[in-house]
């Protein structure tokens, strides 16, 4: 046997084995939070490009049946899209007009409306002078502090508003833009979204965007149904109260519920204080808010669960905590998408068993108990079943 210095060597390749990197739980929770920081960091300054953007996609969402309907009675395709969107804008331009005829009628009482708000702070502050010995402020010295308070900040407020105002036209001229753009290319971008995907996973992938555009057709369509059950509602409370601009207030309360929870208690406030400051009564401010109290109860447990059904199926704490995190994100236009988009981000977490457990958290009680019911049945989830509707394969 040869001595160790004289056996023969393999030839060395130059590589050496390698071997695969772990990083601990702590680094991957770490880089999964600087991710999580640039990514809404990145939402927040791009809110100008987003919000125009996601806006498009829910009426593209909305109009996309309707189009679908013409092109299969030989419209063409660029027709088809031109006549929903003219259709849309027939539909805001009523809204509008309707807003503006009544609007003109409040605007007409609003001298009287402030002599009796003057007379009310004179009362208000004649007890409080009686019972807390607060000196009263007079006319003149309200309307001085006024006026130094407009001086001081009217600067701020005129930029603020022609921000607003520019941004607002902005993106009501690019959004009808985007709505042709995702009409007339939806085939391309399907196509475009296949090419990430195996074709094994397809299926999977297509369900998953039928089932999103189900559901936010399903929000948005039965959101319109709702606006005008609660309104019609709302005028009959109100005028049974005989408030005045009854139906300008049942409007605009309506209107506000697109911001879930939060819309109607605004939309009670201000015909409720428009009582007070017209009857003097607070009983009949407090009839008005009863008014509104009782069709938000029918609006949360019947009206909106009989129009919606289950389809947009969000448990009251995830739905509150999108409404918060939309605010601080987006204001009030996040506030308005905060529901169907994580209502969108439902359906993609219900479509892969590593995430669907996140998808159960935000779901409806009712919907998880529905949900375990079937599957200890042996009978498809909520989702399946929505899918086998959508094909016609369930009756």
């Amino acid at each position: 046997m040869l001595p160790p210095s004289t056996q023969p060597r393999l030839p060395s390749t130059g590589h050496k084995p390698t071997s695969e990197v772990r990083q601990t739980p702590i680094v991957q929770y770490a880089f999964l939070l600087i991710a999580a920081v640039l990514t809404v960091y990145s939402l927040k300054v791009l809110d100008d490009v987003l919000l125009p953007l996601l806006f498009s996609a829910l009426f593209t969402l909305l109009l996309l049946p309707i189009s679908r309907w013409l092109e299969g009675r030989g419209v063409p395709r660029i027709l088809a899209i031109i006549l929903c969107l003219l259709l849309m804008a027939l539909l805001f331009a009523g809204i509008i007009m309707g807003f503006a005829s009544q609007l003109t009628q409040f605007k007409s009482e609003l001298p009287k409306l402030q002599e009796k708000l003057f007379q009310v702070f004179h009362q208000f502050q004649d007890w409080a002078s009686q019972r807390f010995g607060i000196d009263p402020i007079s006319d003149e010295e309200l309307k001085q502090s006024t006026m130094k308070s407009l001086k001081k900040d009217s600067g701020s407020y005129l930029n603020t508003t022609f921000k607003t105002t520019s941004a607002v036209v902005s993106n009501l001229l690019q959004v009808p833009i985007y709505i042709f753009c995702f009409l007339y290319y939806r085939d391309h971008l399907r196509q475009f979204m296949f090419r990430f995907v195996s074709p094994d996973k397809r299926t999977t992938v297509l369900n998953t965007v039928d089932n999103i555009q189900t559901v936010v057709q399903a929000y948005i369509s039965g959101l319109f149904k709702v606006i005008v059950v609660v309104a019609i509602l709302n005028g009959i409370g109100l005028l049974a109260l005989q408030v005045k601009f009854a139906i300008f207030f049942a409007i605009f309360a309506s209107v506000l519920a697109v911001i879930p929870y939060i819309g109607i208690m605004i939309g009670a406030s201000v015909p409720a204080i428009i009582t007070l400051v017209e009857t003097g009564s607070p009983l009949h401010a407090a009839g008005v808010v009863g008014v509104f109290a009782f069709v938000q109860f029918l609006e949360g447990n019947f009206i909106t669960p009989m129009i919606t059904g289950s389809q947009v199926s969000i448990n009251p704490m995830a739905a509150i905590i999108a409404l918060v995190l939309g605010a601080e994100l987006w204001g009030t236009p996040g506030m308005i998408l905060s529901i169907p988009l994580i209502a969108v981000v439902k359906v993609i977490l219900d479509a892969s068993k590593i995430t669907e457990p996140w998808g159960f958290l935000l779901g409806d009680t009712a919907e998880g108990e529905d949900n375990i019911k079937s599957v200890a049945a042996g009978e498809p989830g909520f989702f399946r079943r929505l899918w086998l509707r959508v094909k016609g394969e369930e009756s």
